[in-house]
């Protein structure tokens, strides 16, 4: 290895020494310039025995021109040439942390009193004693200043510029040279830095970028990997309103919760970037990505009290997947959105009940209760109470032969009140969880309109008499009636509910949630469980039912009564009519034959005639039906006489005798002699002619001609 130490070429003998002739070193030399103040020759001097050592250099040399090159870079920070200083430090490979030390403000929290670092001792002996880079500006600016400065450079107008002017520069000179740093270490391909040295400059340089207003370049090392310390550069970041660029820091660490709070600041108008047009979407879009439900659910509520709908396009996700339903926290988030917004509240209380299904009773009360509201505020108005009155006196006198609900549905112009009158009704007749007892008196304030309503809520509750009359005598809807009756206390059947939705928009997502039907646009879903209306009386007795209260106006339904009498002929006794007609006349109680006297004289027979005509042909059929089968019963039991007679007559009887009691009262003794297996024998073959299609003929028992009874007697042979 080449030696570094200086050689010489001559030599001076004397009497008792030796003397050499020797060049001074680079060191000495560059010590001796700097001591004169000499600073450019000495970096003149440096420069050109680096470049006379390019190429293969020793480490001593590679050292050597480090010391040379820091110890200058120290002379320079000292007397605030900051830009020779900071080509002197990169050159001399010094570290940063050195030179980041005098910058207290831009080095924070990150240096210890535990922290160490290599450092030749020459350097550190002639390093600035100054703590700061402040102090060492207002050194040279006393040095140079004082005292023709008045009153002193410290508070004079000039060396306070001056001051000013020369930190600026520091901070410059030290972020080209970090920036210097930087592109050298990604640069190497083994790079022998520290982590902590990386950390060091990265945080600096974003320090330094965020107070320079050098807004691209801190862009640029936040995209690129980097060791930046997160907590150090917050404060700086904030303080120049470097926005986008801490959203950039907290989203490539992971830190959704300080991003979302500075996109919240944002939003409230509190902080401003150019580069951020639109925080709410952002935040939006990171929510959805993220589907953290505890984050979703806090700045959904947020949200929502700025933006109603951005906000429930957070809590009302529009996944198709199974949710396990959670009652109690719906209803927690539902108050809970009801206090920062009621239209909100209402909308998810909707999208619970509607898409997601829920089967929680108190949601279904609640969601009643709400559509009921809706509809009294809609008949606030007196151009729609006008105009829902006239279409029922309208309906009235018409006497079409179509419902109520379907003939308001296809005359009525569409509009929002029509639609939430739709809804409503839709909701009340294919919801079975809401309470219906609850529900009728919220109907009261407007049931002279609300009949329909009220009727099928009656039904709900069971009160068939009093939703029959409501739909008879009150909307004249005889159509619903009858439906009402084959439905079982259901006025509004699934195929009524598929055509409302088809010819009214809006209807689609209410019928198959409560009805369950497939729509022609393809739209299906499994509705709720429907409960049936009240007790389940059977189809007859709601006929019987809506004949009394057909009955009861007198001839005004008398064409209706007889209409209904012939057309459910097959579910209504004739007896039952005769029976409720006596009733209504307050008659007593009639036999078939007395039907005819208790019509009301001023019905015409025909109005009877086709009912008593199929009664009496069904109950002459049934007589007539059941004598048919007696006959014919009768001749396969002669039959069956006739096939069993003569095997009977074959096989003779068995016939047990009384045992005879001896004298002592004891038992009769048994025949002489009697074998157990012979007469299990003779059972066996009397048994074998019970099974059908034997053939007798093959079945005897051997060895067996005569079987006595226990009294000796013979009893029968066997063939």
């Amino acid at each position: 290895m080449k030696s570094t130490f200086p050689r010489s070429s001559v030599l001076v003998l004397g009497s008792n020494s030796v003397q050499s002739l020797v060049p001074s070193t680079l060191i000495s030399q560059v010590e001796a310039l700097l001591e004169s103040h000499r600073i450019e020759d000495a970096t003149d001097l440096a420069e050109s025995q680096r470049k006379k050592l390019q190429g293969s250099v020793s480490v001593d040399e590679v050292d050597e021109l480090r010391y040379v090159y820091q110890r200058i870079g120290f002379q320079c920070f000292a007397e605030t040439r900051f830009a020779e200083a900071a080509n002197c430090f990169f050159i001399g490979e010094l570290d940063p942390r050195l030179v980041i030390s005098y910058y207290l403000n831009l080095r924070g929290s990150m240096f210890t009193s535990d922290d160490s670092m290599h450092v030749f001792v020459g350097v550190a002996e002639h390093m600035p004693t100054e703590t700061s880079v402040e102090d060492i500006v207002v050194t040279n600016l006393v040095r140079n200043y004082s005292p023709h400065i008045s009153p002193n450079t410290r508070t004079a107008p000039l060396t306070a510029e001056l001051r000013k002017i020369l930190v600026a520069e520091a901070n410059e000179r030290l972020e080209s040279f970090l920036t210097s740093w930087r592109e050298r270490r990604k640069a190497q391909e083994t790079p022998s830095f520290t982590k902590l040295q990386r950390q060091v400059v990265d945080t600096v340089l974003v320090k330094l970028y965020a107070e320079l207003k050098k807004t691209q370049e801190l862009y640029n090392i936040l995209l690129e990997p980097h060791d930046i310390v997160v907590d150090e550069v917050e404060p700086v970041l904030k303080r120049n309103g470097q926005y986008n660029a801490l959203c950039m820091l907290y989203r490539k660490s992971g830190d959704d919760r300080k991003l979302l709070d500075v996109w919240s600041k944002l939003i409230d108008g509190e902080w401003t970037d150019e580069d951020i047009p639109d925080p709410l979407s952002n935040m939006v879009a990171l929510l959805n990505e993220k589907r953290d439900r505890t984050l979703t659910q806090h700045w959904g509520l947020w949200l929502t009290k700025r933006n109603s709908e951005r906000g429930l396009q957070l809590l009302m996700p529009k996944d198709t997947g199974k949710r396990r339903e959670r009652p109690d926290e719906d209803l927690a988030l539902l108050e809970a959105i009801k206090e920062a917004n009621a239209a909100a509240g209402m909308q998810y209380l909707e999208y619970l009940v509607l898409q997601r299904k829920s089967s929680s009773r108190q949601l279904h009360d609640m969601f009643a209760a709400s559509c009921i509201k809706r509809l009294s505020a809609v008949l606030a108005q007196e151009s729609v109470s006008k105009l829902w009155r006239a279409k029922a006196a309208s309906y009235a006198s018409n006497r079409t032969n179509t419902s109520f609900l379907s003939y308001f549905a296809s005359t009525t112009p569409d509009s929002p009140h029509k639609r939430t009158r739709l809804r409503t009704v839709l909701f009340l007749a294919g919801s079975g969880l809401y309470d219906p007892a609850i529900v009728r008196p919220l109907l009261f304030e407007h049931q002279k309109i609300l009949k329909l309503e009220l009727a099928i809520v009656d039904g709900k509750l069971g009160h068939h008499r009093e939703a029959l009359a409501t739909l008879v005598h009150d909307l004249h809807d005889s159509i619903s009636a009858e439906v009402y009756c084959t439905l079982g206390g259901d006025i509004v059947p699934p195929k009524m509910a598929q055509t409302l939705a088809e010819n009214n928009a809006g209807l689609e997502i209410w019928v198959t949630a409560f009805f369950g039907t497939k729509l022609k646009n393809g739209a299906a879903a499994a509705g709720m469980t429907r409960e049936k209306s009240g007790v389940d009386e059977g189809k007859t007795k709601l006929l019987k039912v809506l004949l009394e209260v057909y009955m009861s106006e007198g001839k005004d339904n008398a064409q209706r009564a007889a209409h209904l009498i012939n057309s459910q002929a097959m579910n209504l006794d004739m007896l039952d009519v005769c029976l409720l007609l006596s009733r209504v006349l307050e008659q007593s109680i009639m036999y078939v034959l007395q039907v005819i006297p208790v019509v009301p004289p001023q019905w015409p027979l025909s109005l009877m005639s086709s009912f008593l005509a199929r009664s009496f042909r069904r109950t002459v059929h049934a007589r007539h039906e059941g004598k048919i089968v007696k006959t014919l019963s009768s001749g396969q039991n002669l039959e069956v006489k006739d096939r069993t007679w003569l095997i009977l007559r074959e096989e003779g009887a068995i016939i047990e005798e009384p045992l005879e009691q001896g004298d002592g009262g004891g038992e009769a003794t048994g025949p002489e002699s009697f074998d157990e297996k012979l007469i299990n024998g003779e059972k066996f073959a009397l048994h074998l002619t019970d099974v059908p299609g034997a053939n007798y003929e093959d079945v005897h028992v051997e060895k067996v001609d005569r079987v006595q009874n226990r009294d000796g007697k013979q009893k029968s042979d066997l063939v």
